[in-house]
């Protein structure tokens, strides 16, 4: 076997990973550091940097090449980063910067992306539809997003925003998102904006665990409506995906994603709305936690 080496860089954190190649999911290192975004662009290609030479050392073993997940994604046409919720390293080259600094070939690819391959390969998908052909991995957290498998192959698209069905318009109400637009599907169903939804209807400001565990006691109406606007929206939005690509499986992760109700309440939504009178895609929680995405980026 040989070694892979993957890292995940969050808006708060970044994770490095070493594992063996291989089906199963066989980890020799892992760490994660604080991504300190706000001290800007540079001192996360610093950090970065940093861990990927201390698992090195962990290992010993000098890597040829790093697969890294990022928020956002490279443009095609300008190699320049674009997209990104950590808006820092936007309009960067931040690809071409970090295999300068590393002496390295460096594999880039969306997080959700690397969630995505990640839950295709060595997670969820193999464990309960072991031959879907086209898998969507959703991230609901504190952002919204996606990643496409086509047959084991992740499917980048030509401007490589493939999946980014977080910027898909839902529904107006949730006002304009950071990339400009407004009604986008993050500012509807992700994390923070669902506590923000829930703060504009009952003036109190709690959040997500917080919100669900009043849902569930039955006793609080804003939670009611704020869980029921949730879960219609995600129902409306997975449907639309749905009604282009046709996927086998959607597995979900994020915090959002924790939900149970999403897998019952959300895909009876998804129900309604789809353009057919039933549906057979099976709906998974992920297998591989929030370390999903650091796998994937050892998997490019």
């Amino acid at each position: 076997m040989s070694y892979l080496l993957g890292i995940d860089l969050g808006g708060t954190k970044i994770e490095g990973v070493v594992i063996n190649e291989g089906d199963v999911l066989d980890v020799i290192a892992r760490k994660r550091i604080p991504t300190e975004k706000e001290k800007g662009y540079n001192h996360i290609k610093n950090n970065l940097v940093g861990l990927v030479q201390d698992l090195e050392k962990d290992v010993g073993f000098e890597f040829e090449k790093v697969g890294i997940g990022t928020p956002g994604s490279i443009d095609a046409k300008t190699g320049l980063l674009k997209n990104s919720n950590t808006t820092c390293i936007n309009g960067q080259p931040f690809q071409k910067e970090l295999s300068g600094m590393l002496g390295k070939q460096v594999n880039m690819a969306n997080d959700a992306n690397c969630f995505a391959i990640a839950e295709t390969k060595l997670g969820a998908v193999p464990e309960h539809v072991p031959d879907a052909g086209v898998v969507f991995g959703v991230i609901m957290g504190t952002g919204v997003g996606g990643g496409i498998v086509i047959d084991g192959k992740i499917l980048n698209g030509l401007h490589g925003i493939g999946g980014e069905w977080g910027h898909m318009h839902l529904d107006d109400s949730g006002g304009q998102c950071y990339c400009g637009n407004v009604g986008c599907s993050e500012t509807v169903i992700s994390g923070p904006f669902t506590e923000k939804w829930y703060e504009a209807l009952s003036g109190n400001k709690k959040g997500l665990k917080d919100i669900v565990e009043l849902y569930r006691k039955g006793e609080d109406v804003h939670a009611k409506m704020t869980l029921e606007r949730l879960f219609d929206r995600f129902g409306r939005g997975i449907a639309d995906i749905l009604n282009i690509l046709d996927p086998d499986v959607v597995v979900i992760g994020g915090g959002v994603g924790n939900i149970d109700e999403l897998y019952t309440l959300g895909v009876e939504k998804v129900k309604k709305y789809i353009f057919n009178d039933y549906l057979n895609t099976v709906f998974l929680k992920p297998k591989l936690g929030d370390s999903a995405g650091v796998y994937g980026a050892a998997l490019l």
